[in-house]
């Protein structure tokens, strides 16, 4: 059976390019690999260890009686219990619509502030910034919940500034209103984050080669179709990989916001699965309920990840895996 020279010469480049390992190599890399042998131990022990927990969802699990065989298994018990929750479609709802406004809302953010920022000539002024623009992510969310409360309450300087404009003649209870809530969760998130998430891109900004700046210039491209153009192109494959890490954590954002900045009038607007495990799974003592929502959580992340992944690969565009 003939094969064709062209797929002859592709597995043998291909062989070619592999790097056998030697014990050589491993032994020229030692100090290398003592290096990484506490980042391996805190790996296996707080990311793999915990994952033993898992087999309480396949349980009716109660504390002190051992993890395998003091329990009563049950199966897929409380995986059907949890689908046939209507409050957990609500959760689900929010957490996948808050996430979304927050990928969004965060990566354009993010992206357009490291493009204009990367464009000023004023070198301190550009440090200043930049380093100011760092300081929210540091300040914690209840510190930034009772700001975004204060400013958006009725005698607010948000309602302030917009009655003394003209825009409204009567002051807007902005807390109070469930369709406003998912905009303020988003619009508080990026505030704290946009600077901190545009670190990455600087980095990436800065290793462009500026002659093809120069040569933009010359063929009189103006700063907008340079950035375009070139800045755009250059930092791509970064963009496509934090955004496959992004959309793997979709479901993971966390219930602090929804919890600090929601009241019992938004509550329905505010729950999300963290708070829906919380509430229902662990502060009802339902271990194994609770459980089985972080199994879903971790499985449903996985499959996103290798979905855009895989998506990111048959376009060309840069991958995670």
């Amino acid at each position: 059976m003939e094969y064709p020279a062209e797929s002859l010469s592709e597995n043998e480049s291909r062989r070619k390019g592999k790097k056998k390992i030697t014990w050589r190599e491993l032994k020229n890399q030692k100090i290398l690999i003592l290096m990484i042998i506490p980042f391996i131990i805190w790996l296996l022990v707080f990311c793999y260890a915990p994952l033993m927990g898992w087999l309480m969802a396949f349980q009716n699990y109660k504390p002190g009686n051992g993890l395998i065989f003091g329990q009563e298994w049950v199966g897929l018990k409380y995986f059907k219990e949890l689908f046939n929750e209507p409050q957990f479609y609500t959760a689900l709802k929010n957490t996948f619509g808050m996430g979304v406004l927050g990928l969004v809302f965060g990566f354009l953010s993010s992206i357009t502030f490291a493009l204009f920022l990367n464009e000023l000539r004023f070198t301190k002024f550009k440090k200043l910034t930049q380093t100011i623009s760092y300081l929210p992510h540091f300040v914690s969310w209840v510190i930034v919940a009772n700001i975004v409360t204060t400013s958006l309450s009725q005698t607010g300087v948000i309602n302030n500034l917009l009655m003394s404009l003209h825009v409204i003649d009567s002051p807007i209870n902005f807390m109070s209103d469930p369709g406003k809530f998912w905009g303020i969760v988003t619009a508080a998130d990026v505030w704290k984050e946009t600077g901190w998430n545009a670190i990455i891109y600087f980095a990436a900004m800065a290793s462009i080669d500026q002659e093809m700046y120069e040569a933009a210039k010359v063929d009189g491209a103006s700063r907008l179709r340079q950035m375009w153009s070139i800045t755009l192109p250059s930092i791509r494959p970064v963009i496509m990989v934090l955004l496959i890490m992004s959309i793997g954590n979709l479901i993971n954002i966390g219930f602090e916001k929804q919890m600090l900045l929601g009241n019992n009038i938004v509550q329905d607007k505010a729950l999300v699965i963290d708070k829906y495990a919380l509430d229902y799974g662990i502060g009802m003592f339902r271990y194994s309920f609770g459980t089985a929502i972080g199994i879903f959580k971790s499985v449903v992340s996985v499959v996103l990840i290798f979905v855009f992944n895989q998506i990111a690969k048959k376009t060309g565009e840069g991958r995670l895996i």
